[in-house]
């Protein structure tokens, strides 16, 4: 199957990131090429992805960093495969927690 990037708007901003978003609803089996900067992916979506959501690049270990824009957004809860839906069901944020106040991360 070749790369539907053409097709489909998504971006990835820092090359340290390890999800994208997509500017656009994206079906799940969408192939796409995901560029930035000197570092490219082909990513099988797993899922189908709403405007402005995130998908993984690469694979994420549970416990692992998810990072957006070059800054860290939240924790993986669980391991996440490349092309899967990056949301709340598998990340857990690390800004702006009122229910762990006083709690080390």
């Amino acid at each position: 199957m070749e790369p539907t990037q053409a097709k489909y708007k998504v971006i990835m901003m820092k090359p340290q990131d390890n999800v994208a978003v997509a500017l656009e609803n994206v079906p799940a089996g969408a192939l796409l090429q995901v560029t930035c900067q000197d570092k490219t992916f082909e990513v099988e979506l797993r899922q189908a992805i709403e405007f402005g959501h995130k998908f993984a690049v690469l694979p994420i270990s549970s416990g692992q960093d998810i990072l957006k824009y070059g800054e860290v957004i939240g924790v993986a809860v669980k391991d996440i495969q490349a092309g899967e839906h990056v949301h709340v069901h598998n990340l857990e944020g690390k800004r702006g927690r009122g229910d762990k106040l006083g709690q080390s991360t």
